[in-house]
């Protein structure tokens, strides 16, 4: 069975994504990759050029970023409508898939395919955070989220809000998706001080009512509960991007402390070590 992968990015140099690495990180279990790149001010396609690879098709593109977060999924689901297959991994400029999970992630597919309740695949993230030996892993960094979605138009899949994740239908149900065995690295917060800057006034734009730190202090990055040491491999394909972004002298985590709505936050972690679930937990689909 043949799959696609489809992805959008705007600005992936003023941004500082790991862009190559994303795009060629999906690249072995997809047989083209769609790259919706939106109008930049840098050299965001001579970066998707120079990966040079036949799988990938461009599709150049003008944002309207006055829709706010709503052009994010009006973007994503022009990248899905493009795709030629019935299947389509998703990637977001920011993230790189572990090639650990590669071959889970293709045998899955396959079986998905053939059960028909299931819509969509859920990956498990590492959201690193400030250097690349910590992570985030409290109730407000999500912990799985949909990346493989069936793309025939009568399922229904679209985008949802910002397009983190997906939903089903006029009504936005939850999609129906099965847990695979493969890890998504989320890289937003390893970018460096200057694309965190930058961060800043894009996201003005995106999420207008939302606070935003100020540009002067956006490189200071708040110490909070559930941030821990990563133990594990960071993915192959990005090793040399990880390895540029290690240090950043003006990237930095403030030292611990303590607020009362960490309270919270201690509370519920407590109750997934000794239970397993995460209490409050956002979810975009539904695992069958």
């Amino acid at each position: 069975m043949k799959v696609s992968g489809f992805t959008l990015v705007r600005n992936a140099e003023i941004l500082d994504f790991p862009l190559e690495a994303s795009i060629r990180s999906i690249l072995p279990v997809c047989d083209e990759v769609v790259v919706n790149v939106g109008r930049s001010d840098d050299r965001t396609m001579e970066i998707v050029r120079s990966i040079a690879d036949a799988k990938i098709r461009v599709l150049e593109t003008e944002w309207d970023v006055a829709n706010g977060e709503a052009v994010l999924r009006t973007e994503t689901a022009r990248a899905m409508r493009a795709c030629r297959h019935p299947w389509g991994v998703y990637i977001q400029a920011d993230e790189v898939l572990h090639e650990s999970g590669l071959s889970n992630l293709m045998v899955a597919i396959e079986a998905a395919d053939r059960d028909a309740k299931v819509e969509g695949l859920v990956v498990s993230y590492r959201h690193i955070f400030g250097n690349p030996d910590a992570e985030a892993v409290n109730r407000r960094w999500y912990r799985r989220e949909v990346r493989a979605v069936r793309l025939d138009p009568a399922a229904g899949v679209a985008p949802y809000r910002d397009a983190q994740g997906f939903r089903v239908g006029t009504e936005q149900r939850r999609i129906r998706a099965r847990l695979v065995d493969a890890e998504m690295f989320h890289y937003g917060w390893l970018r460096s001080a200057a694309a965190l800057r930058a961060r800043g006034a894009v996201d003005r734009v995106l999420y207008p009512g939302r606070w935003v730190p100020p540009t002067e202090s956006a490189a200071v990055l708040r110490w909070f509960p559930g941030l821990r040491p990563f133990q594990g491999s960071h993915p192959a394909i990005a090793a040399a991007w990880v390895a540029a972004h290690a240090h950043d002298p003006e990237r930095v985590i403030t030292p611990p402390f303590f607020a009362l709505e960490h309270l919270r936050f201690y509370a519920s972690d407590l109750v997934e070590r000794i239970t397993g679930r995460r209490p409050f937990e956002f979810r975009n689909y539904t695992l069958v």
